[in-house]
């Protein structure tokens, strides 16, 4: 990233509507200087470097962690602020009743007062970045204005940012106009607001990933959403992964879970010694974004270029991968940091070292009465780390889906997995979809919440439009994806009855081997579930009765949750599709 000051217009001179943009919001917040980045090495090695003086980044070892930092972030700004975050349509109705809303003159006009000379005394960042491949028909251009090299540096690692994306988008006005400045970082002065109608988001007050990489969330979901809809294909908070049989033979999955859920650890799944000569390989972890091809299949492209995995949990058996694509060039953001200049947080090993600092840069060790690192510790890497990296995660055509997959975290009810028994019952699966919530969004952890296809946070409209839309893309799709459901997380006795991470290679080949028709299934009131012997148990450290209650189907308990999909469906009931209320009356009639 060779970083220019050559005024607002920059290297973007010649695109009159960039150059404009631009000079108009550095009138608006004031900084010191313009800098334009343009992606490349030396950049990242200059911008690093300066964040380090400054104090924002902390340098690791670096023959332990070579090209490796640690940030840490305020500790009110740990995680997604979903009560600060807003959809700002022209009418309430086109935001939905699950989204915050702020009418667009109200939010410019109060936002617009705190960015007026928001960025006095500091740098303005100008990031031009890409979601998607080069010259593929899936990806759109963004533009982020920061005062944070952290985003700065983040950004390079999570898109294709620099020049890249200004060839691209060369003379066109057609790009995402996003406006980052941290203030103070007081809470009462952070809000992240989305403008769909305008393709414009500002974010002010935060400094946490989520929050403020703008083409993460805001851009690649919820306004990804927005135009998926109007262009007639699907923004998702979605992995994708291909499972490579030993022929050869590899078959491409979409599947999503709410954050900190797993997608990480099953997008880079490292198949069990049950399934040796098997590979997955990782298109993408998060995000993607989906179109009808003209085969009649679903196509999807992973928008990102980087990941920004949940650390705790993660470790050399849950995710050898991982781990492997954390070893080098990593962001590290709010983890312990360890006397010899590494990093570690809970689940990293089975004992702490003796003693560390932790997140907040406070000395620890074991009898301290705190975690060393914050639950949701994050790591920002890019995907080309990646052993298991699909060959085809940069392919401008995407991949095909075969299946598609919802999954929560649920510690009752829902089985290990089932099959819908057509697309609309399984957009039903995905609109009911219910999960603990987690320490990736602020609030209270555990609580289970309805998180439609896991876009709750995320969907920039209203969310009974959004589940029409779903419902709209079968008439484009002559040979849909098949769609299952899965829970790796239910419990008996406070103990988890299925083992989960590499284990769920299991739950996948018999899933692949539905999606192309090689293997038989139960039919259930609920849909199809595996036969007895159609799952490989074989080797499987698992007591029968614990595989039977994984797997079980509890009438009395989903008559219980078909009442709360009731009430969830009352919330949507201006715009909710009579087919999804349809398929509700059915499962109960089936239930009894």
């Amino acid at each position: 990233m060779t970083s220019k000051s050559r005024g607002p217009a920059g290297p973007a001179a010649g695109n009159a509507t960039l150059a404009a943009w631009v000079t108009q919001q550095a009138a608006r917040t004031k900084p010191d200087r313009v800098v334009w980045c343009d992606g490349s090495e030396e950049e990242r090695r200059r911008l690093t470097l300066e964040a380090i003086a400054a104090g924002i980044l902390v340098p690791l070892d670096r023959q332990k962690r070579p090209g490796c930092t640690l940030h840490r972030s305020h500790p009110n700004d740990v995680a997604r602020v979903e009560q600060l975050t807003y959809v700002c349509t022209r009418s309430e109705e086109a935001a939905g009743p699950v989204n915050h809303w702020m009418a667009p003159s109200e939010a410019y006009a109060r936002l617009g007062r705190l960015l007026d000379g928001g960025m006095t005394g500091r740098t303005m960042y100008v990031v031009p970045y890409l979601m998607g491949p080069p010259g593929s028909k899936f990806s759109k251009v963004g533009i982020e204005l920061t005062d944070s090299v952290y985003v700065a540096l983040s950004m390079g690692v999570m898109t294709r940012m620099g020049s890249v994306a200004l060839e691209q988008l060369g003379e066109s006005p057609a790009f995402n106009r996003g406006l980052h400045a941290m203030l103070d970082g007081h809470p009462d002065r952070r809000f992240i607001c989305h403008f769909p109608e305008d393709d414009t988001i500002w974010s002010v007050g935060s400094n946490y990933g989520g929050n403020v990489l703008l083409g993460k969330k805001c851009f690649a979901l919820r306004l990804g959403s927005w135009l998926a809809r109007a262009e007639g294909w699907l923004a998702e908070h979605m992995l994708i992964l291909g499972v490579e049989s030993p022929e050869g033979q590899t078959t491409y999955l979409a599947a999503a879970f709410p954050s900190a859920c797993g997608k990480t650890n099953l997008a880079m799944l490292v198949p069990p010694r049950r399934f040796a000569g098997w590979k997955v390989w990782t298109v993408g972890d998060d995000i993607a974004w989906l179109r009808p091809g003209p085969d009649g299949r679903l196509w999807a492209v992973n928008p990102e270029a980087g990941y920004f995995g949940v650390a705790p949990g993660t470790n050399e058996e849950t995710n050898p991968n991982a781990m492997a694509t954390i070893a080098h060039d990593t962001i590290f953001t709010n983890v312990a940091l360890t006397e010899d200049g590494d990093v570690w947080w809970e689940g990293m090993t089975p004992e702490p070292p003796d003693r560390l600092l932790d997140w907040q840069g406070r000395p620890w060790d074991k009898h301290s009465g705190r975690t060393a690192a914050h639950p949701n510790a994050r790591f920002t890497s890019p995907m080309k780390n990646n052993p298991a990296l699909s060959r085809r995660a940069g392919d401008p055509g995407g991949v095909p889906i075969s299946a598609i997959i919802f999954g929560g975290r649920r510690s009752d009810t829902v089985p290990l997995v089932l099959q819908s028994f057509n697309w609309t019952h399984g957009v039903f699966l995905g609109a009911t979809l219910g999960s603990e919530t987690t320490a990736a969004a602020t609030g209270e952890v555990g609580v289970i919440r309805r998180d439609p296809m896991a876009m709750l946070p995320f969907c920039g409209y209203d969310m009974g439009e959004y589940f029409g839309h779903w419902l709209s893309m079968q008439r484009a799709l002559p040979n849909p994806p098949k769609i299952f459901q899965v829970n790796w997380f239910r419990k008996k006795d406070g103990r988890f009855l299925w083992p989960g991470y590499g284990e769920n290679m299991r739950v996948l080949a018999w899933i692949i081997d539905r999606a192309l028709g090689r293997s038989g299934a139960r039919e259930t009131p609920l849909g199809w579930v595996p036969r007895a012997g159609d799952l490989d148990l074989a080797g499987l450290d698992v007591s029968a009765e614990d595989f039977e209650a994984a797997a079980a189907i509890d009438l009395p308990a989903w008559r219980r949750e078909l009442a709360s999909d009731g009430e969830w469906f009352a919330k949507l009931s201006r715009t909710l599709p009579r087919e999804l209320a349809l398929q509700r009356e059915l499962l109960l009639a089936r239930l009894g």
